[in-house]
């Protein structure tokens, strides 16, 4: 028996990107960006190392995400991890990247504005919910074998 479950949350890197596959799937690709706390052997001091983590996103949820979703925002991602492989330019690629199952938002995307008391100025600012999950993806489906770029 194997498990494939990854819990993360940070702060996204860049503004998602929404595209779709041939079959008319969303498609969200966004970075999330994970510190790690090590301690410098030569000063004795605790340190960050920020690891940038992929992220993608299928279906509905992914769409309607995309509107409140961007670089900044800090979230809690639930998925599983998927490796893939291509090749570019003659040369062998590879990426470990999250599918995303949940995601929940864990600061809204204009905290100053409900800090001023005024309301959601455009921004997303309702708290947190319960986590969303993304619609449930059959792996035998052709969604995971459709080379999709990102």
């Amino acid at each position: 028996m194997s498990i494939n479950r990854a819990i993360i949350s940070g702060n996204l890197t860049r503004d998602p990107e929404l595209r779709s596959t041939a079959g008319g799937l969303p498609v969200l690709g966004f970075g999330v960006a994970v510190n790690d706390r090590r301690k410098n052997q030569q000063t004795g001091e605790w340190e960050d190392y920020p690891n940038f983590i992929d992220c993608t996103m299928f279906g509905a949820r992914a769409e309607s995400l995309s509107r409140f979703l961007s670089k900044g925002t800090k979230v809690s991602i639930e998925g599983k991890l998927r490796w893939s492989q291509w090749e570019r330019d003659g040369q062998k690629r590879s990426k470990i990247e999250v599918i995303v199952d949940e995601l929940e938002f864990m600061s809204s995307r204009n905290d100053s504005s409900s800090s001023h008391g005024g309301g959601n100025a455009g921004g997303y600012s309702a708290p947190a919910a319960a986590p969303m999950a993304a619609p449930v993806v059959d792996a035998s489906s052709s969604v995971y074998d459709e080379d999709i770029p990102f």
